[in-house]
């Protein structure tokens, strides 16, 4: 049966159990929950949606790093990754992957607009079989690790293209509601709307693991 988790029940277990958990995990999980919940004012909205998704996500997520570690950002979302599987007894994000998502996935990534090296090639910093030659081998990538349900893998690639979609829309790249290109966004948000849930409960339900510090702590002025 496919589990579902909305705002409200996870506001609920967080109000249960906060007093249990770490500082940082605390910090972390009310305000994703706050960016979750506006997300639900906003499902006429596509941009808007994975817009404040987004944040959802990356209040969860994004961590400072630790002393004497030099990991790239690109490692750290891979560990965290690795991290909310190992924890993911139930399979959640086994299940959206491959019970819901496969086909949107396999089109994102066919997607040359969601390519950073796309991107690179219209700007000028790289030619034209470079790019082509890039997306060419990424493909075969992600269809070798759908084919075998490497399930880290294949969300790590997928939160790569995401980025660049959060790029555009961050960094004014796209046109608000614009009637092209809608199939990426609209992909995009419901697999959001998905995949970040259930990362608020994997990190709630799973409080003894090390999280990491989240950027910018509450300071009270005095």
């Amino acid at each position: 049966m496919k589990k579902i988790f909305s705002f409200s029940s996870l506001k609920t277990y967080q109000r249960t159990h906060r007093e249990d958990f770490p500082e940082g995990l605390g910090l972390r999980t009310h305000r994703a929950l706050s960016w979750l919940q506006r997300t639900e004012d906003e499902d006429d909205d596509l941009d808007a949606k994975f817009i404040f998704l987004w944040i959802s996500f990356n209040a969860a997520y994004a961590q400072e790093r630790c002393l004497g570690e030099k990991l790239s950002d690109r490692k750290l979302a891979l560990r965290f990754i690795h991290e909310l599987i190992q924890d993911d007894d139930e399979c959640l994000l086994y299940n959206v992957l491959w019970d819901e998502f496969t086909q949107a996935i396999r089109a994102l990534m066919n997607n040359p607009y969601v390519f950073p090296d796309f991107w690179d090639y219209q700007s000028g910093l790289i030619p034209e079989d470079q790019w082509k030659a890039k997306f060419d081998f990424s493909k075969q990538a992600i269809n070798k690790a759908i084919g075998s349900k490497n399930t880290t893998r294949v969300l790590a690639i997928l939160l790569e293209r995401l980025y660049v979609l959060r790029n555009q829309l961050i960094h004014g790249g796209a046109t608000w509601n614009s009637g092209i290109n809608r199939d990426q966004i609209r992909d995009a948000t419901r697999i959001m709307a998905r995949i970040v849930p259930i990362t608020i409960h994997l990190m709630m339900t799973n409080q003894s693991r090390n999280w990491g510090t989240p950027f910018y702590p509450v300071i009270i002025n005095k």
